[in-house]
């Protein structure tokens, strides 16, 4: 039986924060011990129904206090004999790395890290490089590391792809009657005309900016479209959010753009899109919205770039546009609204290919134990 610590910042949401759970999940489902540690947040109580235990630390907090967590932490590894440590973000690496390093190397944990982003380039970044494994979740993120941290060593990096569930986001999947209705109750405007969707939280990396700019050049165009941007505000960018519902105001746009926060029905909100957008300004190291969208027959339109261009171009390729071009953009929007195009089935980016590689990973690090 392996005990394995995976570290992040907090559990509030995101796609970090739903690998680490799928991880823990099938840890539990395989027999082993599942830990935890992070700040808190609202996927905890998640987290410990499906069996792993919680930790609340912390250590994704950019004081110098954090730093105080490094020997307390030494002790932790020691006293719950983990076989594994696995590191999701920057800050809490550094804290791992500097209590990691003091262990004897024989008695120690394994050191995994998992590079999500494809960060500025720094000392501070390269922290994620200096696992004995690197996992990379994308072609897209193995070549970032291979170019920027050439000091990583190329059999410490692996690729593994990250993964959704398909019978989470089926093909041709409907909401039930009673979500329809309640939905269509608390948003009656988006029973007007096709619902455009951008999902991502309210950060500049997301390309809110270029999704208004899209809803109001359709209905300059006299199309009814509607506009639903789902993900919640970061109390850290209240500003950024400001400025798009400004933005919002200053075109006229508030009956027909609709920011519905965070939400945790958003297989329902593909199925009642028409198109699913991804319009980050930065290349994403994945692409993980799109995926869920495509693998429920929804059409996907994206920038052309990063790890979106590439699950694009292997699954949906009609639905790549270069990058920042606004013409483009909607030109291939009114291509989709007049003929919706078929999304063909596809075998990729499954969850249960993430996970069998990862824990895969975990056992060969750590071979003699079943």
């Amino acid at each position: 039986m392996l005990t394995v610590l995976q570290v992040l910042p907090s559990l509030e949401g995101g796609g970090v924060e739903r690998g680490t759970l799928e991880v823990a999940g099938e840890l539990v489902r395989r027999g082993h011990r599942s830990l935890v540690m992070s700040s808190g947040g609202r996927l905890v109580g998640r987290l410990e129904q499906d069996g792993s235990r919680h930790f609340t630390w912390p250590i994704g907090k950019k004081s110098l206090m954090t730093l105080g967590y490094i020997l307390p932490l030494r002790r932790f590894l020691r006293k719950h004999r983990v076989d594994i440590v696995h590191v999701r973000s920057r800050l809490p690496a550094w804290i791992v790395w500097f209590a990691w390093r003091g262990m004897d190397p024989a008695a120690r944990p394994r050191l995994i890290t998992t590079m999500h982003g494809l960060h500025s380039v720094s000392g501070y970044s390269a922290i994620m490089t200096r696992g004995e494994r690197v996992i990379a979740v994308s072609d897209t993120s193995a070549r970032y590391i291979r170019e920027n941290y050439p000091q990583a060593p190329e059999d410490s990096i692996r690729v593994i792809h990250r993964g959704v569930d398909r019978e989470v986001f089926p093909r041709a999947y409907k909401p039930s009657p009673q979500w329809e209705s309640e939905w269509l109750h608390s948003h009656p405007n988006l029973s007007q005309g096709p619902v455009l969707t951008l999902a991502g939280r309210l950060t500049r990396l997301k390309g809110h900016r270029d999704f208004i700019r899209l809803i109001g050049a359709l209905r300059e165009q006299g199309l009814p479209v509607q506009g639903l941007v789902v993900g919640g505000e970061d109390p850290r960018r209240r500003r950024y959010a400001e400025e798009l519902y400004r933005l919002v105001s200053d075109l006229k746009l508030e009956p027909v753009i609709t920011f519905g926060g965070h939400r945790d029905d958003i297989r329902e909100i593909y199925a009642a899109s028409a198109i699913v957008f991804s319009l980050s300004g930065k290349p994403e190291s994945f692409g993980r919205t799109v995926v869920e969208a495509l693998s429920m027959g929804v059409p996907v339109v994206g920038y052309d770039h990063g790890g979106v261009g590439e699950v694009l171009a292997r699954i949906f390729p009609e639905g790549r546009v270069p990058l920042d071009s606004q013409e483009c953009l909607l030109e291939k929007t009114l291509e989709f609204l007049d003929t919706p195009p078929l999304v063909p089935p596809f075998e990729a980016f499954t969850l249960q290919s993430m996970l069998n590689r990862t824990l895969a990973l975990y056992q060969e690090l750590i071979p003699e134990k079943p």
